[in-house]
């Protein structure tokens, strides 16, 4: 029995008094608790594929600026695994449970979160070109609900057509596997197209939105007589990297990709940011609307380092030698 519950009737006035004073405290103290609590701040992370290396680095991200999910912070994720019209449900049900704050993982999720809301701040910790896609006014002052990183994109794609011409002076016919659904993918089309021209290539276009469509647009590539294949930045196609460069060396397309990932897995090639550098310092936007700053004022970053990765096992299973002028320029060798 508790000493609130064990009070005597007819007891001692003061001793009566002063049980009622701590019981109260007491239940003022559980009351409390509850409250802080409930008060958690609450994060809603959407994703257009399942869960990878991008969710764990924003985790990471968050407990360096000192958050632990289900101790000071609560994370709830959400993964459409490929469906759009999934991520459009998922990112309405993070706004009716009262979110502080959205992460969009891929530009379609950014799409859908902005739907859903123009209330709840949003932070991307990628997308092609925020300005031109409309998520923000400016780089400099968002002027939204929305703000992020951007890894410069416009600029690095046109350096990608230029490294694979220069590994393949005699290349023709470049594929490019874009994700339709992505509108960020429409202005990385439009970025090799002309890198393309100036170099004198033709593109064969490859669109694929599901998992299932991989193996055909493959096949139309090698029966197209492609000379290599980029694949241009999507949440999807990271998710099924691996598949992509299997897929990829197996047809014997030489490929160049934004991700270190791919050719970590095998892949020829990739020039870009650090894109999980970029989900981990996404979490310190995330810090700071949660101690009150509006993304309207929070600027958007940009990477400013670029990686140059090449699997010299890759290259001689494709019976390519990689030229001088490409390995030293090359940040890191994969063997």
């Amino acid at each position: 029995m508790s000493v609130c519950s064990g009070i005597a009737p007819g007891g001692v006035t003061r001793r009566l008094a002063t049980v009622v004073i701590v019981c109260a405290l007491g239940g003022a103290g559980v009351l409390s608790a509850g409250a802080q609590s409930a008060k958690l701040p609450r994060v809603g992370y959407v994703s257009l594929s399942g869960p990878s290396a991008f969710r764990d680095a924003f985790a990471t991200g968050l407990r360096e600026l000192g958050y632990v999910d289900g101790q000071n912070i609560r994370v709830d994720y959400r993964f459409a695994d490929g469906s759009t019209e999934r991520l459009t449900v998922l990112a309405a049900e993070l706004v009716r449970s009262g979110v502080d704050v959205i992460v969009a993982q891929s530009t379609q999720a950014v799409d859908a979160a902005r739907r859903a809301t123009t209330t709840i701040p949003i932070v991307f910790p990628v997308t092609f070109d925020p300005v031109e896609s409309g998520f923000v006014e400016s780089l400099a002052r968002p002027g939204r609900n929305l703000t992020g990183l951007s890894p410069l994109n416009p600029v690095v794609t046109a350096k990608r057509v230029e490294l694979v011409r220069e590994v393949l002076p005699q290349l023709a016919r470049l594929a490019v596997l874009r994700n339709p659904t992505n509108s960020g993918s429409t202005f990385a089309l439009r970025e090799t197209e002309r890198a393309a021209e100036r170099l004198g290539l033709r593109l064969q276009v490859l669109e694929v939105s599901t998992v299932d469509q991989m193996e055909t647009v493959f096949r139309t590539a090698t029966r197209e007589r492609a000379g290599a294949l980029m694949v241009l930045s999507d949440s999807l196609f990271f998710h099924e990297h691996r598949r992509i460069v299997e897929l990829a060396n197996r047809h014997r397309l030489p490929q160049i990709f934004d991700t270190k990932d791919f050719v970590e897995a095998g892949g020829l090639m990739s020039y870009g940011a650090d894109l999980g550098d970029l989900y981990r310092r996404a979490a310190s936007y995330v810090d700071k609307i949660l101690k009150g700053a509006s993304p309207a004022t929070l600027p958007v970053e940009q990477a400013t380092k670029f990686e140059l990765l090449v699997n010299l096992k890759s290259a001689r299973q494709l019976g390519l030698t990689i030229p001088q002028s490409v390995l030293v320029r090359t940040d890191r060798i994969v063997q």
